[in-house]
Protein backbone atom coordinates (compact mmCIF):
# COMPACT_ATOMS: atom_id res chain seq x y z
CA UNK A 1 0.00 0.00 0.00
CA UNK A 2 2.76 2.50 0.95
CA UNK A 3 4.68 1.26 -2.47
CA UNK A 4 1.81 2.35 -4.29
CA UNK A 5 0.78 5.56 -2.88
CA UNK A 6 4.44 6.77 -3.36
CA UNK A 7 3.89 5.95 -7.13
CA UNK A 8 0.52 7.60 -6.87
CA UNK A 9 2.38 10.76 -5.31
CA UNK A 10 5.48 10.50 -7.51
CA UNK A 11 2.98 10.69 -10.61
CA UNK A 12 0.62 13.76 -9.13
CA UNK A 13 3.79 15.94 -9.18
CA UNK A 14 4.02 15.93 -12.63
CA UNK A 15 0.50 15.90 -13.55
CA UNK A 16 -2.88 17.92 -13.16
CA UNK A 17 -4.38 18.81 -9.39
CA UNK A 18 -5.62 15.65 -8.55
CA UNK A 19 -7.11 14.01 -5.32
CA UNK A 20 -4.34 13.15 -2.22
CA UNK A 21 -3.75 9.24 -2.21
CA UNK A 22 -3.12 8.96 1.03
CA UNK A 23 -5.34 11.74 2.56
CA UNK A 24 -8.92 12.05 0.06
CA UNK A 25 -10.50 14.93 1.61
CA UNK A 26 -7.65 17.62 -0.17
CA UNK A 27 -5.52 17.89 -3.51
CA UNK A 28 -2.07 17.19 -4.44
CA UNK A 29 -0.43 19.43 -6.60
CA UNK A 30 3.00 19.27 -7.33
CA UNK A 31 3.84 16.92 -5.17
CA UNK A 32 2.33 18.10 -2.20
CA UNK A 33 -0.94 17.63 -0.65
CA UNK A 34 -2.92 21.24 -1.39
CA UNK A 35 -6.07 22.82 -0.50
CA UNK A 36 -8.08 25.84 -2.19
CA UNK A 37 -9.09 28.73 -0.29
CA UNK A 38 -10.09 32.17 -2.07
CA UNK A 39 -12.54 35.46 -2.55
CA UNK A 40 -13.08 35.34 -6.06
CA UNK A 41 -14.79 37.26 -8.91
CA UNK A 42 -18.09 36.17 -10.20
CA UNK A 43 -17.22 34.10 -13.14
CA UNK A 44 -17.18 36.20 -15.56
CA UNK A 45 -13.36 36.28 -16.27
CA UNK A 46 -12.99 34.82 -19.15
CA UNK A 47 -16.17 35.25 -20.87
CA UNK A 48 -16.71 38.81 -20.60
CA UNK A 49 -13.98 40.46 -22.89
CA UNK A 50 -13.93 43.45 -20.89
CA UNK A 51 -12.83 41.62 -17.52
CA UNK A 52 -8.82 42.14 -16.88
CA UNK A 53 -7.84 38.63 -16.33
CA UNK A 54 -3.94 39.47 -16.18
CA UNK A 55 -4.71 42.23 -13.19
CA UNK A 56 -7.49 40.14 -11.65
CA UNK A 57 -5.19 36.77 -10.78
CA UNK A 58 -2.82 39.37 -10.02
CA UNK A 59 -4.54 40.73 -7.32
CA UNK A 60 -5.50 37.32 -6.09
CA UNK A 61 -1.99 36.27 -5.77
CA UNK A 62 -0.67 39.34 -4.08
CA UNK A 63 -3.54 38.74 -1.83
CA UNK A 64 -1.79 35.37 -0.86
CA UNK A 65 -5.07 33.31 -2.52
CA UNK A 66 -4.94 30.25 -4.67
CA UNK A 67 -7.94 29.11 -6.71
CA UNK A 68 -10.68 30.78 -8.97
CA UNK A 69 -14.16 30.14 -10.74
CA UNK A 70 -14.89 30.50 -14.05
CA UNK A 71 -18.09 29.64 -16.34
CA UNK A 72 -17.37 28.48 -19.84
CA UNK A 73 -20.10 31.23 -21.41
CA UNK A 74 -22.86 29.20 -22.57
CA UNK A 75 -24.79 30.91 -19.48
CA UNK A 76 -24.72 34.73 -18.52
CA UNK A 77 -27.18 37.21 -16.53
CA UNK A 78 -28.25 40.63 -16.85
CA UNK A 79 -27.07 43.70 -14.64
CA UNK A 80 -31.17 43.20 -13.05
CA UNK A 81 -30.10 39.89 -11.99
CA UNK A 82 -29.40 39.52 -8.13
CA UNK A 83 -29.23 42.52 -7.26
CA UNK A 84 -25.18 42.46 -8.13
CA UNK A 85 -23.68 45.98 -8.90
CA UNK A 86 -21.42 45.80 -11.90
CA UNK A 87 -21.84 41.98 -11.90
CA UNK A 88 -18.90 40.34 -14.22
CA UNK A 89 -21.08 37.86 -15.50
CA UNK A 90 -23.16 40.19 -16.99
CA UNK A 91 -21.52 41.60 -20.05
CA UNK A 92 -22.03 44.73 -21.61
CA UNK A 93 -24.00 44.75 -25.14
CA UNK A 94 -21.45 42.56 -27.93
CA UNK A 95 -18.84 41.95 -25.00
CA UNK A 96 -19.96 38.33 -24.59
CA UNK A 97 -17.32 35.69 -25.83
CA UNK A 98 -17.89 31.94 -25.44
CA UNK A 99 -17.24 28.56 -27.23
CA UNK A 100 -19.01 28.95 -29.85
CA UNK A 101 -18.37 31.41 -33.04
CA UNK A 102 -20.51 34.26 -33.73
CA UNK A 103 -22.58 33.88 -37.19
CA UNK A 104 -22.85 36.60 -39.95
CA UNK A 105 -26.61 37.01 -39.40
CA UNK A 106 -27.58 39.49 -36.60
CA UNK A 107 -29.51 38.92 -33.65
CA UNK A 108 -28.62 37.95 -30.49
CA UNK A 109 -30.10 39.04 -27.33
CA UNK A 110 -27.03 40.48 -25.67
CA UNK A 111 -25.92 42.59 -28.79
CA UNK A 112 -24.21 41.48 -31.88
CA UNK A 113 -24.43 37.89 -34.09
CA UNK A 114 -26.27 35.31 -33.36
CA UNK A 115 -23.98 31.88 -32.41
CA UNK A 116 -23.55 29.19 -34.87
CA UNK A 117 -22.99 26.01 -32.81
CA UNK A 118 -21.26 24.02 -35.07
CA UNK A 119 -18.47 26.28 -35.01
CA UNK A 120 -16.24 26.75 -32.26
CA UNK A 121 -14.40 30.47 -31.66
CA UNK A 122 -10.58 30.16 -31.80
CA UNK A 123 -10.73 33.47 -29.81
CA UNK A 124 -12.41 32.35 -27.16
CA UNK A 125 -10.05 29.42 -26.65
CA UNK A 126 -6.89 31.75 -26.87
CA UNK A 127 -8.56 33.99 -24.08
CA UNK A 128 -9.59 30.66 -22.07
CA UNK A 129 -6.00 29.26 -22.53
CA UNK A 130 -4.52 32.47 -21.78
CA UNK A 131 -6.67 33.00 -18.20
CA UNK A 132 -5.53 29.22 -17.20
CA UNK A 133 -2.10 29.49 -18.21
CA UNK A 134 -1.39 33.06 -16.33
CA UNK A 135 -3.37 31.40 -13.27
CA UNK A 136 -0.84 28.98 -13.21
CA UNK A 137 1.88 31.15 -13.19
CA UNK A 138 0.51 32.84 -10.08
CA UNK A 139 -0.16 29.23 -8.33
CA UNK A 140 -3.74 29.41 -8.95
CA UNK A 141 -6.01 26.93 -9.09
CA UNK A 142 -9.23 26.94 -11.66
CA UNK A 143 -12.25 25.27 -11.53
CA UNK A 144 -13.79 25.47 -15.31
CA UNK A 145 -17.65 24.94 -14.81
CA UNK A 146 -19.06 24.31 -17.89
CA UNK A 147 -22.87 24.65 -17.73
CA UNK A 148 -25.52 26.39 -15.39
CA UNK A 149 -29.42 26.01 -15.37
CA UNK A 150 -31.39 29.06 -15.90
CA UNK A 151 -32.85 30.92 -13.08
CA UNK A 152 -35.22 33.07 -14.79
CA UNK A 153 -35.98 33.44 -18.60
CA UNK A 154 -33.97 36.39 -18.89
CA UNK A 155 -31.05 34.32 -18.52
CA UNK A 156 -32.48 31.84 -20.55
CA UNK A 157 -32.96 34.76 -23.31
CA UNK A 158 -29.33 35.37 -22.96
CA UNK A 159 -27.99 32.11 -24.15
CA UNK A 160 -26.32 31.21 -26.91
CA UNK A 161 -28.36 28.04 -26.65
CA UNK A 162 -31.78 29.66 -26.83
CA UNK A 163 -33.12 28.76 -30.79
CA UNK A 164 -33.54 32.74 -31.21
CA UNK A 165 -29.96 32.93 -30.37
CA UNK A 166 -28.22 30.67 -32.77
CA UNK A 167 -28.46 30.30 -36.31
CA UNK A 168 -29.05 26.33 -35.96
CA UNK A 169 -32.78 26.70 -35.10
CA UNK A 170 -31.43 24.59 -31.53
CA UNK A 171 -32.97 25.42 -28.49
CA UNK A 172 -37.13 25.47 -28.71
CA UNK A 173 -37.43 23.81 -25.45
CA UNK A 174 -38.11 25.83 -22.57
CA UNK A 175 -35.93 26.86 -19.97
CA UNK A 176 -36.09 23.71 -17.38
CA UNK A 177 -35.94 21.32 -20.44
CA UNK A 178 -32.16 22.93 -21.18
CA UNK A 179 -30.60 20.10 -19.23
CA UNK A 180 -32.96 17.32 -19.42
CA UNK A 181 -32.27 15.03 -22.30
CA UNK A 182 -35.16 16.94 -24.23
CA UNK A 183 -34.05 17.72 -27.20
CA UNK A 184 -31.58 15.29 -28.96
CA UNK A 185 -30.04 18.20 -31.08
CA UNK A 186 -29.31 20.55 -28.16
CA UNK A 187 -27.63 17.44 -25.91
CA UNK A 188 -25.54 16.65 -28.94
CA UNK A 189 -24.25 20.14 -29.12
CA UNK A 190 -23.61 19.76 -25.06
CA UNK A 191 -22.15 17.14 -24.93
CA UNK A 192 -19.66 18.45 -28.17
CA UNK A 193 -19.01 21.38 -25.89
CA UNK A 194 -18.28 19.76 -23.01
CA UNK A 195 -15.74 17.29 -25.25
CA UNK A 196 -14.13 20.78 -26.91
CA UNK A 197 -13.48 21.74 -23.63
CA UNK A 198 -11.95 18.41 -22.31
CA UNK A 199 -9.36 17.97 -25.15
CA UNK A 200 -8.59 22.02 -25.08
CA UNK A 201 -8.00 22.19 -21.62
CA UNK A 202 -5.97 19.11 -21.41
CA UNK A 203 -2.41 20.86 -21.51
CA UNK A 204 -3.15 22.11 -18.21
CA UNK A 205 -2.53 21.10 -14.89
CA UNK A 206 -3.93 23.61 -12.47
CA UNK A 207 -7.58 23.05 -13.84
CA UNK A 208 -10.34 20.58 -13.09
CA UNK A 209 -13.64 20.52 -14.62
CA UNK A 210 -17.44 21.12 -13.16
CA UNK A 211 -19.95 19.78 -15.07
CA UNK A 212 -23.06 22.31 -13.96
CA UNK A 213 -23.29 24.98 -11.51
CA UNK A 214 -26.34 24.75 -8.86
CA UNK A 215 -28.15 21.58 -11.29
CA UNK A 216 -30.87 21.53 -8.15
CA UNK A 217 -31.95 24.23 -9.62
CA UNK A 218 -33.97 24.69 -13.51
CA UNK A 219 -34.90 20.84 -14.00
CA UNK A 220 -31.61 19.64 -14.46
CA UNK A 221 -31.87 16.01 -14.31
CA UNK A 222 -29.22 13.38 -13.09
CA UNK A 223 -29.14 11.39 -16.54
CA UNK A 224 -28.14 14.61 -18.33
CA UNK A 225 -25.60 15.36 -15.56
CA UNK A 226 -24.14 11.70 -15.95
CA UNK A 227 -24.10 12.30 -19.55
CA UNK A 228 -21.78 15.04 -19.49
CA UNK A 229 -19.50 13.01 -16.58
CA UNK A 230 -19.30 10.42 -19.16
CA UNK A 231 -18.30 12.84 -22.05
CA UNK A 232 -15.55 14.38 -20.21
CA UNK A 233 -14.31 11.04 -18.79
CA UNK A 234 -14.08 9.27 -22.13
CA UNK A 235 -12.44 12.35 -23.96
CA UNK A 236 -9.95 11.98 -21.42
CA UNK A 237 -9.07 8.31 -21.84
CA UNK A 238 -7.50 9.44 -25.03
CA UNK A 239 -5.61 11.70 -23.81
CA UNK A 240 -2.43 12.07 -22.02
CA UNK A 241 -3.46 14.08 -18.70
CA UNK A 242 -6.45 12.99 -16.26
CA UNK A 243 -8.38 15.88 -14.43
CA UNK A 244 -10.85 15.78 -11.64
CA UNK A 245 -14.27 16.24 -12.28
CA UNK A 246 -16.98 17.86 -9.60
CA UNK A 247 -20.33 17.69 -9.25
CA UNK A 248 -22.33 19.97 -7.85
CA UNK A 249 -24.54 18.32 -4.91
CA UNK A 250 -26.94 20.78 -3.18
CA UNK A 251 -27.14 24.26 -1.10
CA UNK A 252 -26.60 23.92 2.27
CA UNK A 253 -26.39 20.20 2.51
CA UNK A 254 -27.29 16.09 1.27
CA UNK A 255 -26.22 12.84 2.04
CA UNK A 256 -24.58 11.64 -1.72
CA UNK A 257 -26.11 8.15 -1.44
CA UNK A 258 -25.45 7.07 -5.73
CA UNK A 259 -22.10 8.99 -6.38
CA UNK A 260 -21.11 9.22 -10.14
CA UNK A 261 -17.99 7.34 -10.48
CA UNK A 262 -16.64 10.07 -12.79
CA UNK A 263 -16.84 12.36 -10.07
CA UNK A 264 -13.71 12.75 -7.40
CA UNK A 265 -15.01 16.11 -5.78
CA UNK A 266 -18.51 17.07 -3.98
CA UNK A 267 -19.22 20.86 -4.70
CA UNK A 268 -21.90 22.30 -1.84
CA UNK A 269 -22.61 26.09 -1.28
CA UNK A 270 -24.06 28.20 1.25
CA UNK A 271 -22.45 25.06 3.78
CA UNK A 272 -23.19 26.50 6.73
CA UNK A 273 -23.18 24.87 9.54
CA UNK A 274 -20.64 22.60 7.40
CA UNK A 275 -22.17 18.88 7.84
CA UNK A 276 -21.79 18.41 4.53
CA UNK A 277 -18.27 17.23 5.12
CA UNK A 278 -19.22 14.68 7.89
CA UNK A 279 -22.49 13.79 5.81
CA UNK A 280 -20.61 12.57 2.85
CA UNK A 281 -16.75 11.56 4.15
CA UNK A 282 -17.07 8.06 3.42
CA UNK A 283 -17.15 8.53 -0.13
CA UNK A 284 -13.44 9.48 -0.21
CA UNK A 285 -14.62 12.20 -2.33
CA UNK A 286 -12.94 15.73 -1.69
CA UNK A 287 -16.03 18.55 -0.51
CA UNK A 288 -15.86 21.70 -1.12
CA UNK A 289 -17.72 24.98 -1.19
CA UNK A 290 -17.29 26.92 -3.88
CA UNK A 291 -19.67 29.40 -3.62
CA UNK A 292 -20.94 31.51 -0.63
CA UNK A 293 -22.42 34.87 -0.55
CA UNK A 294 -25.78 36.00 0.21
CA UNK A 295 -25.88 37.09 3.91
CA UNK A 296 -25.30 40.92 3.33
CA UNK A 297 -21.92 43.19 2.66
CA UNK A 298 -20.06 42.14 5.87
CA UNK A 299 -17.42 40.08 5.71
CA UNK A 300 -18.02 38.37 9.00
CA UNK A 301 -20.45 35.73 8.11
CA UNK A 302 -18.19 34.47 5.58
CA UNK A 303 -15.17 34.49 7.58
CA UNK A 304 -16.86 32.29 10.19
CA UNK A 305 -18.11 29.86 7.16
CA UNK A 306 -14.99 29.56 5.85
CA UNK A 307 -12.88 29.04 8.95
CA UNK A 308 -15.47 26.49 10.12
CA UNK A 309 -15.62 24.57 6.94
CA UNK A 310 -12.20 23.94 6.25
CA UNK A 311 -11.70 23.18 9.99
CA UNK A 312 -14.51 20.29 9.78
CA UNK A 313 -12.18 18.49 6.86
CA UNK A 314 -13.24 20.88 3.66
CA UNK A 315 -11.04 20.75 0.83
CA UNK A 316 -11.97 24.20 -0.63
CA UNK A 317 -13.87 27.25 0.26
CA UNK A 318 -14.77 30.28 -2.05
CA UNK A 319 -16.43 33.52 -1.49
CA UNK A 320 -18.17 35.48 -4.14
CA UNK A 321 -15.99 38.91 -4.24
CA UNK A 322 -17.99 41.45 -5.43
CA UNK A 323 -15.05 44.14 -5.08
CA UNK A 324 -13.86 42.55 -9.09
CA UNK A 325 -15.17 44.38 -11.64
CA UNK A 326 -14.70 45.30 -14.75
CA UNK A 327 -13.83 48.82 -13.77
CA UNK A 328 -11.82 47.71 -10.85
CA UNK A 329 -10.24 44.39 -11.38
CA UNK A 330 -7.68 44.47 -8.89
CA UNK A 331 -11.01 43.93 -6.26
CA UNK A 332 -11.25 47.52 -4.81
CA UNK A 333 -14.18 48.10 -5.98
CA UNK A 334 -16.77 49.09 -2.94
CA UNK A 335 -19.17 46.46 -2.24
CA UNK A 336 -22.17 48.62 -1.63
CA UNK A 337 -26.07 47.40 -1.42
CA UNK A 338 -28.21 45.84 -3.14
CA UNK A 339 -24.94 43.63 -3.71
CA UNK A 340 -25.80 40.56 -1.92
CA UNK A 341 -22.28 39.47 -1.04
CA UNK A 342 -19.11 40.84 0.48
CA UNK A 343 -15.25 40.95 -0.78
CA UNK A 344 -12.65 43.57 -0.63
CA UNK A 345 -8.98 43.54 -0.38
CA UNK A 346 -9.02 43.57 3.82
CA UNK A 347 -11.27 40.44 3.61
CA UNK A 348 -9.00 38.73 1.03
CA UNK A 349 -5.92 38.92 3.48
CA UNK A 350 -8.64 37.20 6.17
CA UNK A 351 -8.96 34.04 4.16
CA UNK A 352 -5.20 33.98 3.06
CA UNK A 353 -4.71 33.84 7.14
CA UNK A 354 -7.29 30.95 6.80
CA UNK A 355 -4.87 29.09 3.98
CA UNK A 356 -1.51 30.17 5.70
CA UNK A 357 -3.36 27.91 8.90
CA UNK A 358 -4.17 25.11 6.83
CA UNK A 359 -0.85 24.97 5.09
CA UNK A 360 0.45 24.69 8.07
CA UNK A 361 -0.87 21.62 8.98
CA UNK A 362 0.01 17.53 7.75
CA UNK A 363 -2.44 17.74 5.13
CA UNK A 364 -1.60 14.24 4.16
CA UNK A 365 -2.43 13.37 7.54
CA UNK A 366 -4.82 15.30 9.82
CA UNK A 367 -8.36 14.13 10.16
CA UNK A 368 -11.60 16.22 11.33
CA UNK A 369 -11.39 15.24 15.39
CA UNK A 370 -13.37 17.11 18.13
CA UNK A 371 -12.71 14.38 20.46
CA UNK A 372 -9.37 16.07 22.12
CA UNK A 373 -11.30 19.62 23.00
CA UNK A 374 -13.97 20.98 24.55
CA UNK A 375 -14.94 24.67 24.70
CA UNK A 376 -14.57 25.91 27.89
CA UNK A 377 -17.57 28.20 27.26
CA UNK A 378 -20.32 26.15 26.44
CA UNK A 379 -22.07 28.71 24.11
CA UNK A 380 -19.11 28.33 21.70
CA UNK A 381 -18.87 26.25 18.78
CA UNK A 382 -15.50 24.42 18.28
CA UNK A 383 -14.55 22.82 14.25
CA UNK A 384 -11.23 20.97 14.78
CA UNK A 385 -9.18 18.16 13.16
CA UNK A 386 -5.97 16.19 14.43
CA UNK A 387 -3.33 13.55 13.75
CA UNK A 388 -3.05 12.21 17.23
CA UNK A 389 -0.31 12.34 19.03
CA UNK A 390 1.24 14.91 16.91
CA UNK A 391 -0.90 18.11 15.85
CA UNK A 392 -4.35 19.43 16.77
CA UNK A 393 -5.99 22.19 15.06
CA UNK A 394 -8.99 24.28 16.14
CA UNK A 395 -11.24 27.10 15.24
CA UNK A 396 -14.00 28.76 18.13
CA UNK A 397 -16.46 31.06 17.48
CA UNK A 398 -19.26 32.07 19.75
CA UNK A 399 -20.07 32.68 23.37
CA UNK A 400 -17.83 34.84 25.59
CA UNK A 401 -14.95 32.66 25.08
CA UNK A 402 -12.69 31.48 27.99
CA UNK A 403 -10.80 28.87 25.34
CA UNK A 404 -10.41 24.93 25.17
CA UNK A 405 -10.40 22.59 27.58
CA UNK A 406 -7.93 20.13 25.79
CA UNK A 407 -7.04 16.36 26.42
CA UNK A 408 -3.48 15.89 24.89
CA UNK A 409 -0.92 12.72 24.95
CA UNK A 410 1.51 13.38 28.10
CA UNK A 411 4.66 16.21 26.07
CA UNK A 412 4.92 19.78 25.61
CA UNK A 413 3.25 20.88 23.03
CA UNK A 414 3.58 24.84 20.81
CA UNK A 415 0.53 26.34 21.03
CA UNK A 416 -0.20 28.83 18.16
CA UNK A 417 -2.92 31.23 18.17
CA UNK A 418 -4.02 33.18 15.20
CA UNK A 419 -6.71 35.84 15.18
CA UNK A 420 -8.99 35.26 12.10
CA UNK A 421 -9.97 38.99 11.61
CA UNK A 422 -6.73 40.44 11.86
CA UNK A 423 -4.31 37.66 11.36
CA UNK A 424 -2.31 38.12 14.61
CA UNK A 425 -0.30 34.86 16.14
CA UNK A 426 0.90 34.26 19.33
CA UNK A 427 2.97 31.16 20.44
CA UNK A 428 2.68 29.54 23.43
CA UNK A 429 3.92 26.36 25.07
CA UNK A 430 2.07 24.01 26.96
CA UNK A 431 2.91 20.84 29.14
CA UNK A 432 0.24 18.22 29.16
CA UNK A 433 0.38 14.64 31.98
CA UNK A 434 -2.28 13.53 30.20
CA UNK A 435 -5.18 15.12 32.07
CA UNK A 436 -7.16 17.76 30.65
CA UNK A 437 -5.78 21.43 30.62
CA UNK A 438 -7.16 24.50 29.69
CA UNK A 439 -5.55 26.43 27.13
CA UNK A 440 -6.67 30.08 26.33
CA UNK A 441 -6.16 32.65 23.39
CA UNK A 442 -4.83 35.91 24.15
CA UNK A 443 -8.02 37.90 22.79
CA UNK A 444 -11.22 36.38 21.85
CA UNK A 445 -13.57 38.86 19.68
CA UNK A 446 -16.07 36.08 19.14
CA UNK A 447 -13.18 33.40 17.27
CA UNK A 448 -10.06 32.39 17.02
CA UNK A 449 -8.06 29.85 15.93
CA UNK A 450 -5.23 27.18 17.49
CA UNK A 451 -2.63 24.88 16.07
CA UNK A 452 -0.91 22.71 18.97
CA UNK A 453 1.90 21.08 17.63
CA UNK A 454 4.34 18.06 19.67
CA UNK A 455 7.71 19.91 20.38
CA UNK A 456 10.19 16.89 19.99
CA UNK A 457 13.04 16.34 21.40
Amino acid sequence: MLIASMAALAAAASGPIAQHPANPRVFTYKGKPTVLVTSAEHYGGVLNLEMDARTYLAALRADGLNYTRIFSGVYCESPADFGIRHNTLAPAPGKLICPWARSTTEGYAGGGARFDLTRWDPAYFERLHAFVNEAGKRGVIVELTFFCPFYGDGMWNLSPMKAANNVNGVGTCGREEVYALKEEALTQAQIALARKLTREMNRHDNLFFEICNEPYFGGVTAAWQRRISDAIADEERRLPRKHLIAQNIANGSARVTDPDPNVQILNFHYTSPPVAVAENADLKRIVTCDETGFQGIAGEPYRRQGWAFMLSGGGMYNNLDYSFTVAHPDGTEVVEEPTPGSGGPAFRKQMATLLRFMNALDLAAVAPDTSWLKPADGAAQAFAMARPGAQYAAYICGGAGGGLTVTLPAGRYRVRWTQPLTGAVTDRTCTSTGAPLQITPPDYPGEAAVLVTLKRG
